[in-house]
């Protein structure tokens, strides 16, 4: 079982950074793959970037590739998204969650946080 809290959210102007935080409960966190999810107002659920058990595969989808970074420290049992040259499209909740392997596929994910706010302004 693992439980899951996002921090970092807030809000930023354009170009601007943030970096969010996903703090797990347990002492099985290093057994599971971990994704970060975004929604926007309006639109579907979408995937962002995910990184496996030991951290040494990432995957991100196109439009943050050379903006956002997806690691993890293990020891700590956290997961961060460093997110730079953010843009208003960014603007969305975002969602740390847990799989058992690397996925950008959210029907594998079976634990999920509570989501952090992130607003981007123009």
């Amino acid at each position: 079982q693992v439980q899951l809290v996002e921090s970092g959210g807030g809000l930023v102007q354009a170009g601007g950074s943030l970096r969010l935080s996903c703090a797990a409960s347990g002492r099985t966190f290093s057994s599971y793959a971990m994704g970060w999810f975004r929604q926007a107002p309006g639109k579907e659920r979408e995937f962002v970037a995910a990184i496996s058990r030991g951290g040494g595969s990432t995957y991100y989808t196109d439009s943050v590739k050379g903006r956002f970074t997806i690691s993890r420290d293990n020891a700590q049992n956290t997961v961060y998204l460093q997110m730079n040259s953010l843009k208003p499209e960014d603007t969305a909740v975002y969602y740390c969650a847990a799989a058992p392997y690397i996925s950008s596929r959210d029907h594998e994910y079976a634990y999920w946080g509570q989501g952090t706010q992130v607003t981007v302004s123009s």
